[in-house]
């Protein structure tokens, strides 16, 4: 690294390249080299240990039933909800297009994501979390009032307690005890849940990426896309066909031989700095493998992925209604308000009733998730309705605008970019 940043500022310093008007870009890329591979080097010096023995996996108790269909959250939920909605309005909503153009999340908005304990939510006190019982609803909300502020920087922040939940729901005593406690600490590693691969109507029960046993554990070859934080993630959760068994889960320290971060942009969730993430031959112990390769582990990881990204899609939508409501009311047109007329407020009014459904479906799902009852149908229901009609709704904020919906003066083009993504992506949030 060292080497590379010499040679680079050896040309960005030659008088040809001032003349030719090259030096701002080799700047740049001098300081893309510098922050990469200090950001490499951060993630390959964490040694994971194990801080105590366990005697047992600890897993989070079943939320107690409720006897009526009320989804009302609690004191203590509605207080959680309303200090990460305070967050996201003031630390989110102001940097969203700036990290949007960047392509990556502000390092202060993630320290102060960390501190507010996201990450230790779901993971059991005994563990040194905050959490009591079983808090899939708890986590929805969360997911909801960081996406209000702004849904890629929400999926950045939240990479991590995907996660630390997956560990907390699936991982043994050993692997409890030698990567969780990092993440109920001051300094919270990057880490990433990788589910999707490119590759043209994915389907996440029909990998490409292959695992295979070896004598010591596990070889794993294969291409995951649309990472968060793939360049700074230090533990990752890599989603693999395991020969014999169908997909599992495996946990992948960053610093393992044979991985590969590229950059990979998208269309949306640009604040997430998302990347692909190339494994080529790469060896990990057999103790790397969650939930001891059960399908049913794999399966209920990718229900409580889409069951976030519901969510996501909930606070993104109900950014846009709370936008586009002022906006039609102020917009004069022919001497009155556009909101005057039907074809507006007709839309504004289809915006709302969508937002319920979503709301109260995602809401249902979860519900049923943290009670331990089955909840496939649910959570199927819910993404469909929040792919379906986030897209509309994203859409609609758009056209409700104008002209004005079409240029980054307004937020409504970036969430109709970051709302497309909804049906699309496979893992990376854990609820």
């Amino acid at each position: 690294m060292g080497a590379a940043m010499a040679a680079l500022n050896r040309v960005a310093g030659a008088r040809a390249v001032a003349r030719l008007g090259l030096k701002r870009p080799l700047e740049r890329t001098v300081s893309q080299v510098t922050k990469a591979g200090f950001q490499a080097a951060g993630a390959a010096g964490r040694t994971w240990v194990a801080a105590q023995r366990l005697a047992g996996p600890q897993r989070p108790a079943p939320a107690p039933e409720r006897g009526l269909f009320d989804l009302t959250p609690t004191e203590d939920q509605q207080l959680i909800r309303d200090t990460v909605a305070e967050f996201a309005a003031e630390q989110l909503r102001p940097v969203a297009a700036d990290a949007d153009a960047k392509c990556e999340a502000p390092q202060g908005v993630l320290r102060l994501a960390t501190e507010l304990g996201i990450t230790a939510i779901g993971v059991p006190e005994e563990l040194g979390g905050a959490g009591t019982e079983r808090s899939a609803v708890t986590s929805v909300l969360v997911a909801e009032a960081l996406a209000h502020g702004d849904l890629g920087l929400a999926v950045a922040c939240l990479a991590p307690a995907a996660v630390s939940t997956a560990l907390v729901l699936w991982g043994d005593e050993e692997q409890q005890a030698t990567y969780l406690p990092p993440f109920v600490g001051e300094q919270v590693p990057a880490a990433a849940l990788a589910v999707q691969e490119p590759q043209p109507l994915f389907d996440p029960f029909s990998l490409r990426t292959k695992a295979y046993r070896t004598t010591g554990g596990f070889v794993l070859s294969g291409v995951k896309s649309l990472v968060p934080r793939a360049a700074a993630a230090e533990l990752l959760v890599v989603a693999a066909d395991l020969e014999g068994r169908g997909p599992a889960l495996f946990l992948v320290e960053s610093g393992t031989a044979g991985i590969t971060v590229e950059a990979e942009p998208g269309m949306g969730l640009r604040a997430a700095a998302t990347g692909k993430l190339v494994l080529d031959k790469v060896n990990v112990p057999a103790g790397a493998l969650l939930g001891a390769g059960q399908s049913t582990v794999y399966t209920e990881c990718v229900r409580l992925a889409r069951l976030g990204w519901c969510a996501l899609a909930v606070g993104t939508a109900q950014a846009v209604l709370d936008y586009v409501i002022p906006y039609v009311n102020d917009r004069v047109a022919f001497g009155e308000p556009v909101s005057h007329r039907q074809g507006v407020a007709f839309k504004v009014a289809d915006i709302g009733i969508e937002l319920e459904g979503m709301r109260l479906v995602t809401l249902r799902a979860a519900s049923r998730a943290e009670q331990g009852k089955p909840y496939a149908r649910e959570v199927a229901l819910a993404r469909k309705l929040c792919a379906d009609k986030g897209m509309a709704i994203g859409s609609d904020g758009v056209q409700l605008l104008g002209g004005h919906g079409y240029v980054k003066e307004h937020p409504v083009e970036r969430w109709y970019r970051d709302l497309r993504a909804i049906g699309l992506m496979e893992g990376a949030v854990l609820v």
